[in-house]
């Protein structure tokens, strides 16, 4: 069973039926006992950072998560659940994160030709192989709504980069986790495709 950890904000239902689609049992959950029973985890996201950050709080979902991603059980972050994972966001001034990877969560700045948010198709450039991104090449296109990214300080963990404006850090990766700044729920057949890689590697794993 995989855990969609439920802070009260986000895309939750749409990640678990797209796991779903692609055969794999899913429940939305803020239970600890649950949590940490799953044999994955994945922490969506849609809102503002700090706002996430509370709630997590709140909910007494935290430690939970550190604990899963410390201990080495396969874990998804999705938009703002990838961003959360890391230090720092200067979103609404500087907001403590999961500290989990070092590095700061930066705005793009808004220039006469670039939109912000960013929302839409984009490309992303593959920098080496991973599990979760079987099936995937540098050239498809996944589906972005943010305004916010994430520069990591560690750059062998970054997965995938995708140009607006300038290069970004559109993915991370390590051996068992996947963390992306666009929607796989969103991004049709090769969405599904990640969706199902994470199953896949929750269930030999």
């Amino acid at each position: 069973m995989i855990a969609i950890i439920d802070y009260g904000m986000g895309n939750l239902r749409s990640v678990q039926k797209g796991l779903e689609r692609v055969g794999f049992d899913a429940v939305v959950t803020r239970d600890l006992g649950q949590i940490e029973a799953a044999r994955g985890v994945v922490l969506p996201g849609v809102g503002a950072f700090s706002a996430c950050m509370e709630n997590l709080k709140k909910f007494g979902l935290v430690e939970v998560i550190r604990e899963t991603v410390r201990r080495q059980k396969p874990f998804l972050g999705i938009c703002l659940g990838f961003q959360l994972l890391f230090s720092e966001s200067e979103e609404f001034g500087t907001e403590k994160g999961l500290e989990l990877f070092s590095g700061r969560v930066v705005g793009f700045s808004a220039r006469d030709d670039l939109k912000v948010p960013h929302m839409g198709w984009n490309r992303i450039d593959k920098l080496g192989d991973s599990p979760f991104l079987d099936g995937i090449s540098s050239g498809d296109y996944v589906y972005f709504v943010h305004s916010f990214y994430v520069a990591p300080d560690d750059s062998s963990i970054i997965a995938t980069t995708t140009d607006y404006g300038a290069p970004f850090v559109s993915s991370i990766a390590t051996d068992r986790l996947f963390a992306c700044q666009f929607h796989p729920e969103k991004s049709q057949e090769l969405g599904l495709r990640i969706l199902a890689n994470f199953g896949r590697f929750v269930k030999d794993n």
